[in-house]
């Protein structure tokens, strides 16, 4: 970006300093291991909330920094050089999808119990929303949480839950009233619950380093001081909080197609075949010049929504475009790169591997592409 123009600060910067540096000197040499072993020990979570890493958009009155949101765009822009989608994505489920629901709707006693210890990497929270029985269709929700008295009795079951098989807490989705949208709530769900339980852990295609499981609820007895906001409003509530996990998916998409893209400059400008360096034949240059152009597109579009985002204007409409576009460019990035690495690029030895299988997430999580289409076009005012 122009530097006049550019959104950062030199706080951002030195924050980014910092997020970088954890990134290559602290998660990095880990790699190997925590990719191996399908997860990331908690003391990493401690880590990054002793840097702020968690609170830096969240208010001072519950233990964050009070930034803004371009502090979270640096964060994600450099959370990536420890090459670990999984990682990044334990950490976005942290700060970024189960927690700013308790800080704008939650009880003070909700925010002491949950919110405060998950920003300081204490307790690890995930978001339990999505089902074996439906995927991005919120509104069919099963989970039943009956009232009883002062208590709500849980059953049912989640599905995909990223921090599943060890988190602390879940924000959950329960269904308190009728079918339909109008009978969904949210609750803090503690997973010490009597009743709660791992399914299993899945083994997922990438995103290794992150821990995703099945998650099912028999009986599971909490008190109803741990509503979240009002009984039977939880769809809007999801639904507000999904602009924020889209628009981190997009940033998160931008960096990471960018950072795939430098890779392979760097490594096609070093190997030869047939006598030149595969960067300087001109299908190459091409192709790159041609990807670069679409990512900057990608990040104006992406940094667009996070300024309106960052203003408190609706953006719904700009949200779910910048996650369409980056979501099926990274793909296109991943494909191409691939194909520039040769029979190298599809060796686990070199990240371009690992990235073109974590990437492929992006246009299925927290909505997929064709969610997406779908929001933009009612936007647009074309009833389907």
């Amino acid at each position: 970006m122009t530097q006049n123009l550019s959104p950062f600060t030199e706080a951002h910067q030195l924050f980014r300093k910092t997020v970088r540096d954890f990134a290559e000197k602290e998660l990095l040499p880990n790699k190997e291991k925590w990719e191996r072993e399908r997860f990331v020990p908690r003391e990493v979570f401690k880590r990054a909330g002793e840097l702020g890493l968690f609170g830096v958009c969240f208010s001072e009155a519950v233990g964050g920094s009070g930034g803004d949101y371009w502090f979270k765009v640096a964060f994600l822009e450099e959370i990536i050089y420890c090459r670990m989608a999984g990682l990044a994505m334990d950490f976005m489920v942290q700060a970024d999808i189960s927690t700013p629901i308790i800080e704008k709707l939650g009880t003070e006693e909700q925010k002491k119990e949950f919110l405060i210890p998950a920003l300081r990497g204490d307790l690890i929270g995930a978001l339990g929303i999505t089902e074996p029985g439906c995927g991005s269709d919120v509104m069919a929700i099963k989970t039943k949480a009956e009232s009883v008295g002062d208590d709500y009795v849980i059953n049912g079951a989640k599905m995909f839950i990223t921090n599943g098989s060890r988190a602390d807490f879940i924000t959950l989705s329960v269904r308190t009233g009728g079918p339909g949208h109008k009978g969904i709530s949210l609750v803090t769900f503690p997973t010490k619950t009597k009743g709660f339980s791992v399914g299993k852990k899945l083994e997922k295609m990438g995103n290794h380093s992150s821990d995703t499981a099945l998650l099912h609820f028999e009986n599971c007895r909490i008190p109803k001081r741990y509503l979240i906001g009002e009984e039977n409003r939880g769809f809007t509530y999801i639904m507000q909080n999904f602009q924020g996990e889209r628009l981190v998916a997009a940033v998160s998409s931008v960096a990471s197609a960018q950072l795939a893209v430098n890779d392979t400059i760097r490594y096609t400008s070093e190997r030869e075949i047939f006598g030149q360096k595969i960067a300087s034949m001109q299908v190459w240059r091409h192709k790159f010049a041609d990807l670069q152009t679409q990512l900057e597109a990608a990040r104006r579009l992406t940094y667009h929504a996070v300024a309106l985002f960052n203003a408190g204007i609706e953006c719904t409409q700009e949200i779910s475009m910048a996650k369409l576009f980056a979501g099926d460019l990274a793909q296109d990035v991943a494909y191409d790169c691939l194909q520039a690495h040769g029979g190298y690029g599809y060796m686990e030895e070199y990240d371009l591997a690992r990235f073109t299988r974590d990437i492929r997430l992006i246009t299925i999580g927290g909505g997929a592409s064709e969610v997406m289409k779908e929001i933009i076009a009612k936007r647009m005012g074309i009833g389907g």
